[in-house]
């Protein structure tokens, strides 16, 4: 199957819990979504991808599956879906689902099962094993809880979960666990799906032995699974088996991972994965995790940028993306919230310029922002209790941790999306199942509507330009001033057309110079956050958040 299609779409992501609430419940569900089919066309979207719907008791939202083949009745069902599917499809957009093969939900009936006894056939589809008199098998710990082995009284033994103890990890190396995710994919194929976002894709190998790992202050043991030995492997016959018989595209998260792991996976003939979604990007204000916060750092973004654009460069497709439901809102972390129209119009230019597949988070085309809560009570996430812990044990009060937690905690882009000004921000006629920003009634969807220069009528402006310039889809990347800690300027060429892309990252006014053989006044200013007169020369001074792109052919 040639499907290089997934090269133009620009995708829109839903989590569909804080999407919509269509039955007025207070959860957003599947009504809600097909209630705003058209919207999400009318950004010029031309895919979904569905974040975890399936059955779960939401240990981690969603993200821990207790029936892989059917819906979350908190959401609909799978005559609910199916109508979505095909209206999706009626209007020209793609729907691809998340694919979470690591681990199951401890409530799912293969744990269920195998949790019975030793010889029990789904026993082998995780990973049992002895302790080590009274230790645990070895010295990993889950990157959401405590250790990685929870122990079972009954039969007296202890069972894996790099994430949370109600995710229990798949045994992969078990041929028949291969074959259930097989019969999954092809279940949702044949039904009309057009691909999957893999979950934690590149963690499915575990090294042989499970062997103890170097001591870290989470994650110990990750080295011996990242990307484990038979990974390439699976993902292989996974493709070779299923996906190659479709026409439909994957794309696999895969963190801790740079641009030449990526290569391994997605470049070549015989290639994996269509494309990877990495973090190196989202650490230009932290340390391996959001929760170790830094000051932001604008060259080592660009740095990973570039990284990223170089090295894949005519031998694989880059992700683009700066929002989605694992990472706060981009306009507190990156941008300014009090130049919110700018810096968010600028950090969508800044990212959906490059050479990729764009991939937009709901609400992120309004400029949602990060929330403040008022005590750690008020939090849902398995992750932000963790990190909790963990920091109280380095001496941390209450206080001081509530303040990292809001500022970092993943929950920030999980906040109902803000439709209207009214009661619950449009979301819900009943109390919303997490908190709504409050500031909701200066930032929805109904009031950006009506406004011409509103963040979200400039999205649909920037997917349009990009959908209508190959430059801007295929055209080659080159980085400009990269030693500059408040400008990052880039071009794009492609058979005699050039793109110009200059953002400032900083309220300051900086003067800019365009490189060498760059006119700006033949170029076409064709999109830029400010409204402004045309320019002369080869030079401006940039105001608070600026970004412009000029077009030459």
């Amino acid at each position: 199957m040639d499907n290089n299609w997934y090269k133009e779409l620009v995708v829109y992501q839903i989590w569909c819990r804080s999407f919509k609430d269509g039955d007025g419940d207070g959860i957003g569900d599947l009504h809600g979504v097909l209630e705003k089919l058209d919207y999400i066309q009318s950004l010029g979207a031309t895919a979904i991808w569905f974040s975890p719907i399936y059955p779960s008791p939401n240990a981690d939202y969603g993200y821990d599956i207790a029936d892989y083949k059917d819906i979350n009745p908190e959401y609909g069902d799978l005559k609910l879906f199916r109508k979505i599917l095909n209206e999706a499809h009626k209007r020209g957009m793609k729907v691809i689902m998340d694919l979470v093969v690591n681990h199951t939900s401890d409530e799912h009936q293969w744990f269920i099962e195998g949790k019975k006894s030793k010889d029990n056939p789904y026993h082998d589809y995780y990973f049992w094993r002895d302790g080590k008199g009274d230790n645990p098998p070895n010295n990993w710990l889950s990157t959401f809880e405590g250790g990685a082995w929870e122990y079972d009284e009954n039969l007296d033994q202890y069972y894996l979960h790099v994430f949370s103890k109600k995710q229990p990890d798949l045994n992969m190396d078990n041929p028949k666990v291969r074959e259930e995710v097989k019969d999954i994919m092809r279940f949702w194929l044949d039904m009309g799906v057009d691909g999957f976002r893999e979950d934690v894709i590149t963690f499915i190998s575990k090294a042989e032995g499970l062997p103890n790992g170097f001591p870290l202050p989470i994650a110990t043991g990750i080295e011996h699974y990242k990307k484990g030995p038979h990974v390439h492997e699976y993902l292989k016959e996974f493709r070779h088996d299923v996906i190659d018989k479709y026409d439909c595209f994957v794309v696999g998260e895969s963190p801790m991972s740079n641009s030449q792991d990526c290569l391994e996976f997605t470049a070549g003939d015989d290639h994996e994965l269509d494309m990877m979604i990495g973090f190196d990007h989202m650490e230009a204000d932290c340390f391996m995790t959001d929760t170790i916060h830094m000051p932001f750092s604008l060259k080592k973004l660009k740095k990973a940028f570039t990284h990223w654009q170089d090295d894949l460069a005519g031998k694989a497709w880059n992700c683009l993306y700066i929002e989605n439901h694992d990472h706060p809102r981009i306009v507190s972390r990156y941008g300014s919230e009090k130049y919110h129209d700018e810096s968010a119009k600028m950090l969508a230019t800044m990212c959906y310029m490059q050479s990729g597949t764009p991939f937009i988070y709901q609400g992120q085309e309004i400029g949602m922002t990060n929330i403040t809560l008022d005590s750690i009570d008020q939090f849902k996430d398995v992750v932000t209790f963790n990190n909790e812990r963990l920091f109280k044990k380095l001496g941390l009060s209450d206080q001081r941790y509530l303040k990292i937690a809001n500022k970092t905690s993943r929950e920030n882009a999980r906040t109902p999306v803000q439709w209207d000004s009214s009661e619950n921000a449009g979301f819900s006629t009943a109390e919303p199942w997490f908190n709504v920003n409050p500031n909701y009634t200066q930032i929805n969807v109904a009031s950006q509507e009506e406004d011409p220069n509103s963040v979200l009528n400039y999205y649909r402006k920037l997917i349009k330009f990009r959908q209508s310039h190959k430059v801007a889809i295929y055209g080659d990347y080159k980085e400009h001033l990269k030693n500059s800690s408040q400008l990052y300027v880039y071009e794009r060429n492609l058979d005699g057309e050039r793109l110009l892309v200059v953002s400032s990252f900083t309220d300051k006014s900086v003067k800019f110079t365009a490189p060498e053989g760059f006119d700006l006044s033949k170029g076409e200013l064709v999109l830029t956050n400010y409204t402004i007169s045309p320019t002369q020369g080869t030079s401006f001074v940039t105001r608070p958040y600026e970004t412009r792109v000029y077009y030459f052919k």
